[in-house]
């Protein structure tokens, strides 16, 4: 096992400036997931780790070793970064057991190393199948499995599961999760789904246009996010227009409390957060709550996404996880209730995006 450690890392693709100080650290056997929208620097950053790019500023360090700078860079091969690509890339004339021990040394072999990380990624039992009789989350793991065998300083997996369809996307991450566990790997999880950064990784760098705008645990970028663009970018986000006097603001929705702010006590105009479990929904004409007309119902069976607009033309949305219950049907009046604590914001904060252009991943 190894730690990462990114120190101000520069890269420009001509005039566009790909990565502009991006610091991170991975300490030994975690998984950190950089998360990002297309063209925020993310797959660049995969790139210069692995060392398939050169920097134009800044240091990558591996294990206490230093494997990059402007002045002189280790050469891909000898720093023994696993990178597991978007689609598995397998050897097809070998079979699952060849594609696995391809590499590694023969003591390596005898001691049945394949074998192992076969069967930590579930595919026991798999060594002699090909490639063309695997479907595609077993040839991923097959991939993940390849690359854990030569027990690499780091792992890179470059957005591993977009081409599996949304159940087998689930299966496959949970197995490759528990195989980077059981192996102790450093990792590092690059991707633009927010739900499997979420659910993967221990912490969480967003990238924005070249930057590492937040990190921390998930639990800290869903519930405190840096700014409003973090805030609708990590998750649903419903915003509310409030005026704040202190711990409390009064909104289209009631007055509600609000975290305390990094920034001291909020005062005047401001834009609240909250996440759509927040907002629950009770009987039409409940006094404690506040009416709305259901506009939109997203069903999904473990849960239902309902859009809502308040009498004053305020949208909002909620999310009903009640099963035994069928959520409100589209025209309905329902009544709305706030759980939990707000976030406050300016009021002229933009969740929808950043103001600059992005960089571009990769090459222009």
């Amino acid at each position: 096992m190894a730690d990462l450690r990114i120190a101000d890392v520069h890269k420009a693709f001509g005039r566009v400036q790909a990565l502009s100080g991006v610091d991170l650290a991975v300490r030994s056997g975690a998984l950190v997931a950089v998360l990002g929208p297309s063209g925020s620097g993310k797959t660049t950053l995969l790139r210069c780790i692995a060392g398939f790019e050169p920097l134009d500023g800044g240091e990558i360090w591996i294990n206490g070793h230093r494997v990059a700078a402007p002045d002189a860079s280790v050469p891909p091969e000898r720093r023994r970064v696993a990178v597991v690509p978007q689609e598995g890339a397998l050897f097809p004339h070998l079979s699952v057991l060849g594609n696995v021990a391809y590499g590694l040394g023969r003591s390596a072999r005898r001691v049945g190393r394949a074998a192992t990380v076969l069967d930590l990624v579930g595919l026991a039992g798999f060594e002699d199948r090909m490639p063309h009789h695997l479907s595609g989350g077993q040839q991923q793991r097959v991939a993940v499995a390849r690359a854990l065998a030569p027990r690499p300083p780091v792992v890179l997996l470059d957005e591993p599961f977009n081409a599996l369809d949304a159940a087998l996307r689930a299966e496959v991450r949970r197995d490759v999760w528990h195989a980077l566990r059981a192996d102790g790997a450093t990792a590092v999880l690059v991707t633009h789904d927010q739900a499997e950064a979420l659910s993967m990784a221990e912490e969480i760098a967003v990238m924005r246009d070249g930057r590492i705008v937040q990190s921390g645990p998930p639990e800290l970028l869903y519930g405190s996010p840096a700014d409003p663009w973090v805030a609708g970018f990590v998750g649903e986000a419903v915003w509310l227009p409030a005026t704040a006097d202190g711990d409390r603001a009064r909104t289209p929705l009631g007055t509600m409390r609000l975290t305390p702010a990094e920034g001291g006590v909020p005062v005047g105009p401001v834009r609240v957060l909250l996440r759509p479990e927040q907002i629950t929904i009770s009987r039409p004409g409940d006094p404690n709550a506040t009416a709305a007309t259901v506009e939109r119902r997203d069903f999904y069976g473990h849960d239902a996404m309902l859009a809502l607009r308040l009498p004053d033309g305020t949208p909002v949305t909620a999310r009903v996880f009640d099963p035994a219950t069928a959520p409100p049907a589209v025209g309905d009046r329902v009544g709305l209730r706030v759980h939990g604590t707000a976030r406050a914001f300016p009021p002229d904060g933009r969740p929808e995006g950043s103001a600059r252009p992005s960089a571009t991943d990769g090459r222009p």
